[in-house]
């Protein structure tokens, strides 16, 4: 006669029962830091909004913007020079000037949509795909426009239209 078999144990009793102290202690870390980054915004510590008095208040110091004018130039469209398929660069833009010198940069403008000209034609397609090449391009553009309009009569330069077809 064969000796009689221990009954076999279940699945569950072999394993031990885990414990939900981590789980009830981040959910209470999570509540605190939400509420704690929560209070830091709303007491100015953090970013956010100023209370609204403060925020009149700082308004007011504000000085007031210098009168501006806006020039428009000639929108330019420039063949890229590269692969095999005709790429064309639309560009049109405004110069920013001091109203004083309004008339005296109007009448400029055909010089200065030359040199822009110029530099957009010696531009290669890797030049404009660059991330930051807009605001390069920009820089170097305004500097052309100071150089022919003379002194400090440019203050900006404002791309209007920047396109590669």
């Amino acid at each position: 006669m064969a000796a009689p078999t221990p009954p076999a144990e279940a699945p569950d009793a072999a394993r031990p029962r885990r414990s939900k102290l981590p789980l009830v202690l981040g959910l209470a870390l999570a509540a605190l830091g939400g509420a704690g980054g929560f209070a830091a915004v709303r007491l100015g510590l953090l970013g956010g909004e100023a209370p609204p008095g403060e925020a009149a208040a700082a308004a007011a110091e504000l000085p007031p913007l210098p009168p501006a004018a806006f020039v428009p130039l000639t929108p330019i469209v420039v063949n890229l020079p590269g692969s095999g398929d005709r790429r064309f660069l639309r560009f049109a833009a405004q110069v920013e000037v001091d109203p004083a010198y309004l008339e005296e940069v109007a009448a400029l403008t055909p010089r200065i949509v030359d040199v822009l000209n110029g530099y957009l034609r010696a531009l290669e397609v890797s030049d404009i795909e660059d991330p930051g090449a807009l605001l390069r391009l920009r820089s170097q553009m305004l500097r052309r426009a100071q150089v022919v309009a003379g002194g400090d009569r440019v203050r900006d330069l404002l791309v209007m239209e920047f396109v590669v077809n």
